[in-house]
Order: structure tokens, then sequence, then C-alpha cells
């Protein structure tokens, strides 16, 4: 597919143009330019297409140069956002907000009298972990692990946690700095003390890491990565596979299990079943989808039920000796299937739950989305972006589920008996709290682990609208705005979308959004293909060489919220980070005059060397390989970097990136950077702020979220023309 920019010169275009000739200069557009970056020119030639990439030299992080360059170029991003005339009244209310001494529970494992859970509790830097009596006790809730007390800076993160099934210990994955890479801690639960014992490289970046215990509580399965000596040092973030380890035993006589077949860019999740000890090991061939499934007998047995390509896509032990699975076989919103055991063979499991017109929820994560019980399976399907808990007898007639909010995202299903469950919920203006449903009198009842928020949302609404796109798709999109807001076409507006990796973009409650609304921006998010909203299909549609169908979504997206009033070009902004800096990049290259202010968090840019990086394997099955023609024709079609036209006017950008990033290199950013600084004609700023102590964003210290919250409001509201002092009165006076 080779895609082209769609044409310009629309009636919106041409208004823009008008207006931004009336705007005045802002303070960041007012400022002295960025550092001059050398060109030095290396020739690439792919399929008979030749390629020039003129800054290939600032790839290498490690080169003096280049730090000096990354230095110079935060120097001068500082010298515009430090200068910014609201910087400093956004920080007081950005503060008070993010800082706020709330509490805020997720990740909940039940174990036998008790719960344990991840706590974000300003102002601690990073989450705790806590275990408590019940989620009606969070009063009396213990903290087993603080990673704020293990160094002075607050970089130590807990990337997940995996508790024994008598609740007695807990094997807690650490990692610094944003880089991922966690070695696994023992403690104790009763006392919080470590044991001693430590197992290192089991967590990584994309791959991410697991650990399953054993059912005696013996000690543990683990994923573990390469050790140094083992394999080059290019493939020591690969090759995970499976080991065991015995509690008070050296690392080095660990038992090896299962994964040296697995394909070098397999990530691996593990489950045991409490009564039988049986371990279930989930395989995907990277992040493209494709998942493979074993079982271990208590006897160390391996069996495969499952190969790439059976499109079985989630599997969970069930009460009765039995698999529970999701398969997209002829069922691209998928369907749910029980497996016996003892046969354990793909092809022999019976179909329960069969497909329907909604999408159910796969994740690849800790938290599951298809729950059996003794008498019941707890489904969640996806919306179009809104999820809600179904819930099933074990021969798939539908019965009563719990109460839910509207257009919210639910999630968490953690099993506390045979009839009870709890499940979190939240929406885009109710905080999230867990909800505690009784299957045998149907009541769902509010628990006390409710995230109490500093700010109100009740003059706040959500309208779900739809978009077309050019093949006529229709694109669903949230707008939350402030009730009575009219569409006179001149209000201020923020859109953000993902679009990539079948990730879904569900409701979130952000407290710091209120800061934005009151200063009359209108808020949107939009739910592209690419993601998993609507299924595999919807997935498929925008991955690989159909990716440009999701830039085409979020143009289309665009331009319904200008035909239908609710902004224009002039007043509009917009915002994504990883896959969705992708989004940010490709937009502001096709439709460069669609929006007056960007900010790409952690983005990706360069599509050609994105399977160069560390950890681009990865992301082939998602976007392709240069290697193959077809795939190589898209990917240059679409890539950000090389389709920077120089003389373009392009919009003020604001690039962020964080020099520990195991997921997106920063060196994307560094060389979009470079080539929107050479390439625009515009006066409006192209800035590159990277924090040299985080990395993809997930365990970012309270204090760098704050600092890199103010700076990208700081940029927003510069550009956008807002009042942060006017937003702030508003906010008092409600």
């Amino acid at each position: 597919m080779n895609r082209h920019p769609a044409p310009r010169g629309t009636f919106a275009m041409d208004m823009f143009a008008w207006i931004a000739a009336t705007l005045p200069i802002t303070a960041a557009s007012a400022s002295a330019g960025p550092p001059a970056t050398a060109q030095r020119p290396i020739t690439d030639c792919y399929h008979g297409r030749t390629v020039i990439d003129n800054y290939r030299w600032l790839e290498d992080g490690q080169d003096h140069a280049v730090r000096r360059w990354s230095d110079e170029q935060n120097a001068h991003a500082r010298s515009v956002l430090d200068q910014l005339p609201q910087a400093s009244a956004l920080r007081v209310r950005v503060t008070e907000i993010l800082a706020a001494r709330t509490a805020s529970y997720d990740d909940l494992v039940a174990r036998p009298g008790c719960l344990f859970a991840m706590l974000r509790q300003p102002p601690q830097q990073q989450r705790l972990l806590v275990v408590l009596p019940s989620a009606d006790a969070p009063d009396r809730a213990r903290v087993l692990v603080d990673p704020n007390g293990l160094d002075p800076d607050g970089t130590t993160a807990i990337d997940w946690f995996a508790v024994s099934l008598d609740g007695q210990l807990v094997a807690v994955s650490l990692s610094r700095g944003g880089s991922e890479s966690g070695d696994v801690h023992i403690y104790q639960v009763k006392t919080g003390a470590p044991i001693g014992e430590v197992v290192p490289r089991v967590n990584g970046g994309t791959a991410g890491g697991d650990v399953a215990w054993a059912a005696d509580g013996s000690g543990f399965y683990y994923t573990r990565y390469p050790r140094a000596g083992e394999r080059p040092p290019a493939d020591l973030g690969f090759y995970q596979q499976v080991y065991f380890h015995q509690l008070g035993t050296p690392t080095e006589q660990d038992r090896y299990e299962i994964g040296r077949q697995f394909p070098r860019i397999a990530e691996i999740q593990l489950e045991v079943d409490p009564r039988s000890g049986r371990l279930l090991a989930t395989v995907q061939d990277g992040d493209g989808g494709q998942f493979a499934h074993y079982v271990r007998s208590p006897h160390g047995d391996w069996r495969q039920f499952s190969r790439f390509g059976d499109q079985i896509v989630q599997a969970t032990f069930g009460p009765n000796d039995d698999l529970y699975l999701v398969s997209r076989a002829g069922a691209p919103r998928g369907k749910i299937l029980r497996l016996a055991i003892a046969a354990l063979d793909g092809a022999a499991a019976e179909t329960v739950v069969p497909e329907g017109k909604d999408a159910i929820v796969t994740s690849f994560a800790e938290v599951p989305t298809v729950v059996a019980t003794a008498s019941r399976i707890y489904v969640t399907y996806q919306l179009g972006g809104p999820t809600e808990i179904r819930v099933f007898d074990h021969h798939g007639k539908p019965l009563p589920g719990p109460r839910q909010l509207p257009v919210s995202s639910v999630g968490g299903l953690t099993v506390l008996g045979d009839e009870t469950v709890l499940f979190g919920s939240e929406s885009f203006i109710e905080p999230a709290a867990y909800y505690h449903y009784d299957a045998a009198t149907h009541v769902t009842g509010k628990t006390a682990l409710a995230t109490q928020i500093p700010v109100d949302f009740s003059d706040v609404e959500v309208v779900r609208e739809l978009a077309i796109s050019p093949d006529g798709t229709k694109v669903p999109l949230n707008v939350i705005l402030r009730k009575g807001t009219k569409r006179d076409g001149a209000n201020p507006c923020l859109v953000t979308a993902y679009g990539g990796y079948g990730v879904s973009m569900v409701p979130r409650c952000a407290p710091v959004r209120r800061v934005l609304l009151d200063a009359g921006v209108v808020v949107v998010v939009a739910n592209l293909r690419g993601g998993g909203e609507y299924g595999a299909a919807w997935h498929r549609q925008g991955s690989l060489v159909n990716k440009q169908n999701v830039f085409d979504d979020f143009a289309a997206v665009i331009r319904h919220l200008i035909e239908r009033r609710y902004t224009v070009p002039a007043k509009l902004a917009i915002i994504g980070g990883s896959n969705g800096g992708l989004l940010m990049g490709a937009t502001m290259t096709q439709h460069p005059d669609l929006a007056t202010a960007v900010v790409s968090l952690v983005g990706i840019y360069d599509m050609l060397r994105v399977e160069q990086s560390p950890n681009g394997a990865f992301n082939v099955t998602e976007f392709g390989t240069v290697k193959n023609r077809d795939q190589f024709e898209a990917l240059y079609a679409y890539s950000p970097y090389h389709h920077v036209q120089d003389g373009t006017r392009y919009p003020a950008t604001l690039l962020l990136t964080g020099a520990n990033d195991p997921r997106v290199d920063p060196m994307q950013s560094r060389k979009m950077a470079a080539r929107l600084q050479a390439g625009t004609s515009s006066a409006a700023p192209i800035l590159l702020r990277t924090s040299g102590s985080t990395g993809h964003g997930g365990d970012t210290p309270l204090a760098e979220r704050i600092n890199e919250t103010v700076d990208v409001y700081a940029f927003l509201f510069d550009q956008l023309g807002l009042s942060a002092a006017a937003a702030t009165e508003r906010a008092n006076a409600e």
C-alpha cells in the first residue's frame, strides 16, 4: 500500500490560515532558535529505492557528541519552557492535584483472609505494595514493600508482584530509572522482611516477565532472560525461558523447565492452578497477537495444546480440571471455549459462549478478562472503547451481572469466593473504585477501595460520537467538556488516540484533566483502528500494511470536530505517546495545518530503523519489516521522519523522551527533532525534552510526573492562548 497525504485547501484549512495570521506571536515562538544540527548523510537502498538519512549519527546515545547535542537541545527546551508565562501558575495547580494526599489501589490479588494491592499515595514518589484484611478496610492496610525507601531519588519502582498461594511469601520485581529491567526479591508477608534471596533478570522492557508460585510454596516458576556469557550481548534482552527456583538454593542451580524452542521474541506469562498444581504457560510471538499454550503436569511433563496461528489468544484454568479459552478462529470478536485437561487438544475444545456483536477483551497481562468460578463465567467485553462485564453459566446461558457505570471501563476481576467477585470500574468523570458483586443476591456494592480525587467533575459531561474515515469506517470518539459549552468554533481542543497493538483506549479518570477543562478546553479521546475496540479485525485494519488507516481515522476525527464546530485548527492541539507518538508524527507530516500544536511522548518516527533498535524485533509483528518489499513500501509511505518536507510550516511541537526507555529508543525523538528543526519554515518552536532518569513512563516518579505535566500544559496553554490564572479562578469559584 502506498498512501499519500490528503490534498489541502479545504474551507477548514483556509479558515485556519486566516485565523493563524491574526494571532499574536506567543512567548515560545518568540524565543531564539534551537542549536544547529550537523547533517552527515548515509545512503541506504531498500528494494531498489534509495533513501538518504542525514541524522543517522544521532542514533548512538552513548556517543559523546550525541550526548552533548542532547544536552544542548535540553538547554534550549528549558530556555523556552521555563519562560512560558503560564508555567508558575500551572505548577501550583498541577502540584495541588497530582500531589494531593489521596489513595488509589489497583492490581488486587486475593489470598485466604486478605487482599494484596498496589497503592499510589502521594507525596510518595512510587507505588507501594500493601496487604489489607478486605476491600472495606483500607485503614488497616499494612505496607509490605516501599520502594521509596530503597533509594533517595525515588527512581526504584515495583514492576509487579506475585503472592504464594498460601499468602505467606511475595515475589516482587524491582527495577530502577525507568529501565524495567527487574530482579525478583522475596519478602515475608507476616513481617515485610526480605528473606535474602534475589533472582536476577526476570523482567524486561517489552517482553516483561512473570512469576508463578508452586502450589506448595516451596519455590516458584519464573521467566528468565539470558545471563552474561550465555548469549551474545545483542540477544540478552530476548530468548525468554521458564525456570524453577527452589527457595533456599542458589539461582545457578535453578531448574530449566521450557523455552529453548520458543521464538527469539517470546513473551511469557505463567499461571498455577491451586487445585492441581498444574502450570499454564502462555507464549506470545512478539507483540503481534499470536499465541501458543503449554501445560505442565504436577509430575513435570509439558504438553502443548495450541500453536501460533491457532487463534487461541487467551487461556485460564477453570474449576473442574478444565481450561477456558478465548478463540478468534472463525470469530474475530472472540468466543469462549472449554477444554478438558485430560484431552488437552485444542481441536477438542467445545464452544461455551459463541461470538457476539461485541468483542471479548483479551489482555496479555496479569489482570484476567475471563474468570470461571464454580458456577459462572465472567467475561469482559469491549464496546468500542467502554467495557462491561457479562456473566454466563457453564453452558453459556446469560445470567444477571453486576451493575456498572455508563461509558466506563471495568476490569481487575478478583474472585473472593465461589459466588462473589471484586471488579474495578471508572469512567472519564468517575474516579476508579472497586465494587463487590454477590452473584447469589445480584447485589453490586461500592467498596472502600475507592479513589478520592481532589477535583470535582460534576459539571462535566461525556458525549460519544462517530466520525467517518475516508473509506467509510465509523470511528468512535469521546468528547469530554464542561456542560453548556457552546459549539461556536471558538473552543480550544486537545485530541488524543493510540491506534495500535490491539490496545483499546478505555475510559480513564484523570484528575489533572480538570486543569484543561477549567481553561475551557474540550478534551477528546478517539478509538482508532489498530486498537482492540471491535476485536481482531479492527486491529488488523490498522496494523502492518494497513497502518495508514489509523492516521486517516485520526484526521477524520479532527475534521469531524471542526465540522461539528467544537473547534478550529488554530485552537486545536494533539497529544499521544509511544505508538501514539507515531500517530502524532504521521498526522503533522501528512496534515501540517490540521493542528496548531503537537505534543508527542516517547514516540516512534523513523519506521525504517525501528527494527534496528535493541528491542525493535518485538515491533515487527505490528509494523512489519523493511526486509519485506510490500511492508517496506507501507512503512516508507507513512514514516514521519522521511516525510518532513523542507519549507513546510509545521505546528509547534514538543517531543518528550526518557534516556532509559527500554521500549522506544530515544534516538527516535532525537532524529525527529533534528529533522523538524531543519525542515520547518514556521517560527513555532520545535522542542526536544529528554529526561535522564526515566524510561517509557509507567514508573516515572511523582516529582518528574509533575514536572513533565507542567511543561506539557504550559506549552499547550501558550500555543492555544489560554490563561492559567483564569482557569485557577474558575476552579476556586466552583
